[in-house]
């Protein structure tokens, strides 16, 4: 924009001492050189004034500004006092409950309670879960051999069965609470 303004007051002279002839050809360099030094000296003063954005472009650029991803933490080994070294990862697909996922990785179904304590925060419900889930299957083996961690099995079996309990389905809590017993 500035170049074309710049241009337009330097040709604007010109074009008025051509029609008129006025004016001798080495005077007319002259002026033509003086005009385009000018020109240049303008365009360099200003620098080519950069546009302002709009509010639309300045809002874009608000929303756009990216913050450095978090630092990566060291992978997490125990989770609710269970142990997750030598843990599976397995996604639901349609069809699947918890109670199928056990039977297909611990050999009993009852042990879904154990997937679930794996997979906190992704599994509340033991009756929902989403084809696309990412599930944390824990080794049983090392789970039920450690103190800490079987202690933390058989208390998190209490607080399925009480889902089941505020369910209406007491004989599946009592269930739960036996086979809990029994480990």
């Amino acid at each position: 924009m500035v170049i074309k303004t710049s241009f337009l007051i330097a040709c604007f002279p010109l074009k008025f001492l051509f029609k008129e002839k006025l004016m001798k050809k080495k005077n007319l360099y002259t002026v033509l050189i003086t005009m385009l030094v000018l020109s240049v000296l303008l365009v360099s003063c200003i620098g080519g004034i950069q546009p302002q954005p709009t509010t639309t472009e300045t809002q874009v650029q608000q929303t756009t500004v990216t913050t450095p991803p978090p630092p990566t933490t060291p992978t997490v080994t125990q989770r609710s006092d269970i142990i997750l070294d030598g843990a599976q990862s397995y996604t639901v697909v349609a069809g699947d409950t918890l109670s199928s996922i056990s039977q297909r990785f611990y050999n009993n179904d009852d042990y879904f309670p154990i997937i679930m304590l794996g997979s906190s925060g992704v599994v509340s419900d033991p009756d929902k879960i989403e084809p696309g889930t990412r599930l944390t299957i824990p080794n049983l083996r090392r789970n039920l051999d450690d103190s800490g961690a079987k202690a933390r099995i058989k208390s998190y079996f209490g607080e399925v069965a009480s889902i089941y309990d505020r369910r209406d389905r007491s004989f599946y809590a009592g269930e739960l609470r036996r086979f809990a017993n029994a480990l």
